[in-house]
């Protein structure tokens, strides 16, 4: 950390410890609505993309896999860029607010392609269309997502207004998914009657949902007021802004933390349709899974900002990981109960338990991160928000790779033979994968949030001096 000049702590002391949040709850709200929209569409092509292009389509599975195997290796190329460009970015309407703006357009445009593409394309044809679409997308929500989370660092330099605010995302962002859901469900029940049958309820929901994308965006610009004197503060280089990422101990940590956790819920997601069909018995409560860890987690939000004031963010956020942990442990126990209702009534209960407890983790990491670029500044003087956030989501992502990889080599090597009754073998693979792996990252990810330093207090320290430099230099 850098030593702070005489002549600043001199400053320092008319300056409180830590500048009060100025920004209200109509603030969150507004900075909180697009990511409904970027839930909706992101869950949307993660879980129904594949099966329409194969299923309605017809277009054959490897061609698609590469398709969407190429969107994500660009998708995790650009994240970095798009970080780095926006912190050094100059513009009236804002560094962050530029970005989410631009991106909007070619994000709304290229969601309605990929699921509404021009008639009368040819096999060749249509693969174009959906490679080009597809890209796009992944493209275009990374130039929205990544300054969208580092815009909620900026808001307020409060060390519990953020969590207010990254609470607001994580409440609409999940909302999003579960209406994604809904319409999954809707498209695939009008699916059974035909292609036109599914046009006339599939087309009419895409365009109304990337209006409202449009819309709820609109709502961010105007109702989150991004502050301009961030603008320019950041030197160009592009390695050079990873490197001091990478060099934040703190960074470091959460970053570790993340990626550990990522893994557990990454592979409870890629097993909750095996488990649901060849453990539980039944496929068709694998979304009601989802939803029973969707909702609490939702919900759970207001609870964990609340409590957060009174434990602090990073202590509430380890209990949290080991509750989450703990409760989905329960689900290896489920191939030794013979009782169907109560195979349902043991993995409903720790689905519910895991999902509330990860409402902690999706509205503290981000806030915390948020408090780690405040340290950063501390450090280096610059407020580089979106090289720090741009990280975080490669974590996110190459945990979900990492795991997805996993899984399929464990289900391969088990003895798996899809569409029957499986070995117990395959029985304890599946829930290996869904409550004792998650189970075990969960806890190395409480080990490894313990060594986090950045108390509440260091944090009010680091955040009196900075608005002490500016006091003194409202240049700096």
């Amino acid at each position: 950390m850098s030593a702070i000049p005489d002549h600043i702590e001199a400053c320092a002391v008319a300056v409180p410890e830590s500048r009060p949040g100025s920004h209200s709850t109509r603030t969150a709200l507004a900075y909180g609505l697009p990511s409904a929209a970027i839930g909706f569409t992101y869950m949307l092509n993660q879980l129904y993309l594949m099966k329409y292009t194969t299923d309605v389509l017809m277009i054959a599975p490897a061609v698609m896999g590469i398709i969407l195997a190429v969107s994500r290796i660009w998708d995790a190329v650009f994240d970095p860029i798009v970080g780095y460009l926006s912190d050094i970015t100059r513009h009236r309407l804002g560094r962050r607010k530029l970005w989410i703006l631009a991106g909007s357009v070619p994000l709304t445009l290229s969601f309605i392609a990929t699921f509404i593409p021009l008639p009368g394309l040819g096999s060749a044809g249509l693969v174009a269309w959906m490679s080009v679409a597809v890209i796009v997308y992944f493209t275009a929500l990374a130039a929205v997502m990544i300054p969208h989370m580092a815009l909620g660092s900026e808001l307020s330099t409060d060390y519990h207004m953020r969590s207010k605010i990254y609470g607001s995302r994580h409440v609409f962002f999940v909302l999003g998914s579960i209406l994604s859901l809904v319409a999954m469900f809707a498209f695939i029940k009008a699916g059974k009657d035909g292609p036109e049958a599914l046009r006339a309820v599939q087309d009419p929901i895409i365009i109304v949902s990337a209006i409202v994308c449009i819309v709820l965006i609109g709502c961010l610009l105007l109702g989150a007021p991004e502050p301009k004197e961030n603008q320019g503060r950041v030197e160009k280089g592009f390695l050079k802004k990873f490197a001091h990422v990478w060099a934040n101990r703190h960074a470091r940590i959460i970053l570790m933390t993340t990626f550990i956790e990522n893994l557990g819920t990454a592979a409870i997601s890629v097993m909750t349709v095996y488990f649901a069909q060849y453990v539980v018995g039944d496929p068709l409560v694998a979304p009601l899974f989802v939803l029973a860890f969707m909702v609490p987690s939702m919900l759970s939000v207001g609870f964990w900002v609340a409590l957060s004031r009174r434990y602090g963010k990073s202590r509430l956020w380890l209990w949290s990981m080991m509750g989450t942990g703990l409760c989905f442990l329960g689900f290896f126990v489920t191939p030794f109960i013979d009782s169907y209702t109560w195979r349902l009534i043991v993995v409903f209960g720790a689905t519910l338990g895991a999902g509330f407890a990860n409402g902690c983790g999706g509205t503290m990491g981000p806030s915390i991160l948020g408090d780690v670029v405040d340290a950063d500044e501390h450090a280096t003087g610059e407020r580089k928000e979106g090289a720090y956030f741009a990280i975080w989501q490669t974590v996110v992502k190459g945990a979900t790779g990492v795991m997805m990889m996993l899984a399929g080599f464990a289900l391969q090597f088990s003895g798996f033979l899809p569409n029957q009754e499986q070995t117990m073998q395959v029985k304890l693979t599946i829930t290996s994968l869904n409550g004792l792996l998650p189970f075990i990252c969960f806890m190395i990810g409480a080990w490894v949030l313990k060594h986090f330093k950045l108390t509440p207090e260091e944090h009010a320290r680091i955040r009196s001096d900075l608005d002490a430099r500016r006091q003194c230099n409202p240049a700096a």
